[in-house]
């Protein structure tokens, strides 16, 4: 018996893993299949729907379990629906066929090599990064929004009191449509108000406050919330939480201003402990890159940030030391193990000021992070920064290809 209880709390935002399959190594990653998730094959038009249990296993477990299955009833298909026996029969010599990767990677994939998607949307399940603590190329990892019928199935969002609005629209003479309905006007007006509370409340050096709940433990706690604005750049909000049940602590940074039209790219170069007090900047879309420790986190690893570099490097130690499954227990590979801690320690030596030089880069294409240059106004030595164009791919993940913004206000008006 494999199956598993989550012990997590439903996380912010939804969780895709895409794993493109070619090898041995590849079959073995374990995985944690929560019961809300729907495991698919697009190679093979195959989904299967959430089930009532979650399982830790490995993707040569997930299609065993899947060929079990679907050999079950085979002799009652073959004399009750004969065309249905003959594409399950397909489909199961396809999934056999599957388990037959050689044992390492080619030049190019072989023939059997196959793609495996797993989709939460409570955020609670994983596959093994066999290159963790940096991405994994055959593993990528998406972070979506839960529609409203994700909610209703996760039991997050009442159904009854939503109908019951749109039955009062609907006897107000007023289209109801389903799904949240966003006013993008009233949504830059309720935006632009908390900016100016939070300013005011800066101005007169009073720190917002409004309830929450501990992200770790879920008990009710508050976030603190302040405008801060950093010289040379611009202002930003910082928000702290603490819970006083469990001691967690976090804080996050949120950019404002325009979108701006052009990528940044920020690399400085580390010699002493003193470059490592410099103030730093890590927005929710930056990635941060360190080549000599062989460290390279995505965008949206973190969240954003405003601490030291030295801070910063912290924060990754004790995130990834605490967050990154299977890298510890029985499940754990000894070898994989033993990196993993060895790129501890030198995350550690770093932090310490005890390895130098580094060389680090933040690339963010909505250009809203920094690192404090400590000869400003005058160019730093060290500090080289880049403006670029971003691609057609950067501007689809930020959601930037879909915005009109031609007649936007008369057609607001007319609406």
């Amino acid at each position: 018996n494999s199956e598993v209880q989550s012990g997590e709390a439903v996380q912010e935002k939804g969780h895709r893993y895409e794993l493109r399959c070619g090898s041995k190594a590849d079959l073995n990653r374990q995985v944690v299949r929560n019961g809300t998730a729907s495991v698919s094959f697009p190679d093979w038009d195959f989904s299967a729907p959430p089930t009532t249990t979650s399982k830790l296993t490995t993707v040569e477990g997930l299609i065993s379990h899947f060929i079990d299955d679907l050999s079950m009833d085979q002799d009652q298909r073959k004399e009750l629906v004969p065309e249905v026996y003959e594409q399950i029969e397909v489909l199961i010599a396809k999934l056999r066929t599957a388990l037959e990767l050689p044992e390492e990677h080619g030049e190019q994939d072989s023939d059997n090599a196959f793609t495996v998607v797993i989709d939460d949307p409570t955020g609670n399940s994983y596959v093994e990064n066999l290159c963790a603590p940096n991405p994994d190329p055959r593993l990528s990892i998406q972070y979506y929004r839960r529609t409203r019928e994700q909610m209703i199935q996760l039991g997050l969002l009442n159904p009854d009191a939503e109908d019951t609005q749109e039955a009062e629209e609907a006897g107000q003479g007023q289209t109801a449509t389903k799904g949240p309905r966003i006013n993008a006007l009233q949504e830059a007006a309720a935006a632009d108000n908390v900016v100016r509370a939070v300013k005011e409340a800066s101005q007169s050096h009073e720190i917002l406050s409004f309830p929450a709940n501990c992200s770790s433990c879920n008990a009710p706690c508050d976030t603190r919330m302040q405008m801060v604005d950093i010289p040379h750049f611009q202002e930003v909000i910082i928000m702290s939480t603490t819970c006083d049940d469990c001691g967690y602590k976090s804080n996050e940074v949120k950019c404002g201003g325009a979108i701006s039209s052009q990528g940044r790219r920020i690399t400085l170069k580390i010699e002493d402990k003193e470059d490592l007090s410099r103030d730093i900047l890590k927005s929710e879309t930056s990635s941060f890159n360190i080549p000599e420790l062989d460290l390279d986190m995505v965008a949206g690893t973190l969240g954003g940030r405003f601490t030291t570099i030295e801070g910063l490097i912290r924060q990754v130690h004790n995130e990834l030391d605490s967050r990154v499954p299977f890298m510890e227990g029985d499940s754990a590979v000894a070898e994989r193990r033993e990196r993993f801690k060895r790129f501890l320690s030198r995350l550690e030596d770093a932090a310490e000021g005890r390895l130098f030089p580094l060389n680090i880069t933040l690339d963010d294409p909505m250009a809203h992070s920094y690192i404090q240059n400590i000869y400003a106004p005058d160019a730093d030595p060290n500090m080289t920064i880049e403006d670029y164009d971003r691609t057609f791919e950067q501007n689809e993940d930020l959601g930037l290809n879909d915005i009109h913004v031609e007649n936007y206000e008369n057609g607001a008006e007319r609406a």
